[in-house]
């Protein structure tokens, strides 16, 4: 009796089972084959993403603390098209006049698609990147605009919850934004060929493109790895409404902040020099101009102007892309007579001449080696300082025959030409300087007067800072440390000295000689009321063709004051000036010189080395009350 009643137990829950069985193979069938797209769906809908947090890029200010370029907060504009499903035309018709752009280039963004990922399995596209650096007001205009057309949607229409809450999810949720960073430089064009700009750049990381904003020239490009500081990142899941899984957040790491870079330059002195640069390039109309203001005993640079010159914050609207380059460190130039101060320098230093020696300059033409070479006036005998005084190219030319061809060559190469001065700027070239094999020997006669040679207009300023500063050539600075987000100093640079190119005595008598320039000689318009000058001119013929033209000059005037104890240096160039509005070095530069000179020597409070009974007007108009120059200050 009991064994069959174990008998019967047996066989129901035998039943039982079997039915359970039949049950979950059905559910099984059901998930596989009936319900198996609607299920694909759902776990589509809850997926994991990695996206990076870009550290916020340094600040770049000037030796003054004033800022030049730094990052706003912005934003990145994304979408997941597989949130839209049927929605994307309508969205790009509301999103492009936002966006800045046409609903033809974003359909294709917005549009969904399947595509085999890496790990075999079919897959829907969940982001993309519509556009970035969008300034946050403008988000925040896109946010309540796909609002209200969620509203006006919805309003007045009878609408099942799930109807609605789809919704709400393709105008609410489908498009996000994530942190960015605009550049934005403060001063638009002031001081933009030092600053440089940066643009998108890309890189391939595990078979994803990343794209990051990326230095282009000046600081901007020479420090851009310290500018630009460590990405963090974050590895996380998201649900169907794409809020985050917090519980599935793998990887949480912090982006690190770029350093601040402090520059050498002072946003005052860069403001004058472009200031008084302007009027230069307008009268004599100009192809080019540049400015540089340096102190000779430190080789820091205070200025580096260019004109034509462009706004960091668009520098893709220029016409000719060629506005953007540092014309005084990516372009050379015959430097013609300014050239004249490294021979004579050398002639002092091996002490085969004295300021007071006499050279007969043939009343104006003189033969070497077949050829002929002309002085600008019918010269007869000149003393070492008349020479110098009213820039002979025969004069020179004898002084430098007797220094011979070795020595020339040796004192061009230690004063630092035919080679790069050490910039931290990309695109600074060379210059050109013949190998001492490949003189003939007509060039002992052309190359001293600045004819056959190249170079930039800083190897030129910084060669003439060496002899106002005792003879010793130094590494021109253009940054000064670095700083960090707390404000707290990485990296202080020094002062390098180079290597010494003359004696002190040599110079000193070099810096003699180049105050008669000033005083009696071709710089006369480069004259200070309140400091003595040195300086020498220059005025070069370019080669068209071949062929040295008799139209097209580049011209420059390099000066420093006082001569006695040089603070600053000033070297100012000008591109073909025309014939009628004069074209001499000392025509064109020296009054710019004159002008940068009084305004700079104010603002910094230079004592002079002149006493006179009457003030400059210049300098007068410059002196501000500080409260004056404190709002100057604030708007740089």
């Amino acid at each position: 009796m009991e064994a069959a009643r174990n008998r019967r137990r047996l066989i129901v829950l035998t039943i039982m089972l079997a039915f359970a069985f039949v049950g979950l193979g059905c559910r099984l069938l059901d998930i596989q084959w009936g319900r198996h797209q609607e299920f694909r769906a759902k776990a589509e809908q809850q997926h994991e993403r990695e996206f990076f947090r870009e550290a916020s890029r340094g600040d770049i200010r000037d030796r003054r603390g004033n800022l030049l370029a730094t990052s706003v907060p912005a934003k990145t504009i994304c979408a997941d098209p597989a949130l839209l499903a049927g929605h994307a035309t309508e969205m790009a018709r509301v999103l492009a006049p936002l966006l800045k752009t046409n609903e033809a280039a974003l359909l294709p963004l917005l549009s969904r698609f399947w595509r085999t990922n890496r790990a075999g399995v079919l897959a829907t596209n969940h982001y993309v990147v519509l556009k970035r650096r969008v300034p946050i007001e403008d988000w925040e205009k896109i946010q309540s605009t796909l609002g209200q057309h969620f509203t006006n949607l919805v309003m007045g229409k009878t609408l099942t919850p799930k109807a609605r809450r789809d919704l709400s999810i393709v105008w609410n949720r489908s498009i996000i934004s994530e942190p960015d960073q605009i550049r934005s430089y403060p001063n638009q064009q002031l001081a933009a060929h030092v600053l440089g700009f940066i643009r998108d750049r890309t890189n391939i990381v595990n078979n994803t493109v990343e794209t990051f904003a990326g230095g282009v020239e000046g600081v901007e490009a020479a420090f851009d790895e310290k500018l630009r500081g460590t990405r963090g990142w974050v590895k996380t899941e998201f649900d169907s409404k794409r809020r985050e899984i917090f519980v599935f957040r793998a990887q949480d790491v912090e982006s690190r902040p770029g350093l601040n870079v402090m520059l050498s330059i002072d946003a005052r002195i860069q403001q004058i020099a472009e200031e008084e640069l302007q009027p230069m390039v307008t009268k004599h109309f100009l192809q080019s101009a540049s400015a540089i203001v340096i102190r000779p005993k430190t080789g820091e640079i205070l200025a580096m102007a260019n004109l034509p010159t462009f706004d960091p914050n668009a520098p893709g609207r220029v016409a000719d892309p060629g506005v953007r380059r540092n014309r005084i460190i990516t372009d050379t130039f015959e430097p013609g007579s300014t050239f004249k101060t490294i021979t004579v320098a050398g002639a002092f230093n091996d002490g085969i001449i004295r300021l007071t020696d006499m050279y007969d300059c043939e009343n104006g033409i003189f033969y070497f080696a077949g050829k002929p070479l002309h002085d600008h006036e019918h010269y007869g005998v000149k003393s070492v300082r008349e020479i110098i005084a009213h820039s002979s190219n025969i004069g020179t030319a004898k002084i430098a025959i007797k220094l011979g061809q070795e020595r020339t060559h040796q004192y061009i190469s230690n004063f630092g030409f035919g080679e790069r001065s050490g910039l931290p700027l990309t695109g600074e070239v060379r210059g050109y300087v013949p190998r001492l094999k490949d003189w003939k020997q007509i060039h002992i006669s052309r190359i001293p007067i600045g004819h056959g040679v190249s170079a930039t207009p800083l190897q030129m300023a910084m060669a003439m800072a060496a002899v106002a500063n005792g003879g010793v050539l130094m590494r021109p600075m253009i940054v000064d440390g670095l700083v960090d987000d707390k404000g707290i100093q990485v990296v202080k640079y020094q002062p390098q000295v180079v290597r010494r190119v003359v004696s002190e005595a040599a110079a000193k008598t070099t810096v003699d000689a180049l105050t008669t320039v000033v005083e009696r000689g071709t710089a006369a318009k480069a004259h200070l009321e309140h400091y003595t000058v040195a300086g020498k001119t220059g005025t070069a013929q370019k080669v068209v063709n071949g062929q040295y033209s008799h139209e097209k000059y580049y011209v420059s005037f390099i000066g420093f004051f006082p001569a006695s104890n040089p603070e600053l240096l000033i070297a100012i160039s000008a591109d073909e000036p025309l014939r009628r509005t004069g074209y001499y070095g000392g025509v064109v530069c020296a009054p710019v010189f004159k002008r940068i000179a009084e305004r700079a020597a104010n603002f910094l409070n230079i004592k002079p080395d002149v006493q006179t009974d009457k003030p400059s007007e210049v300098m007068a108009g410059e002196r501000a009350p500080e409260s004056a120059l404190t709002q100057v200050r604030g708007k740089l």
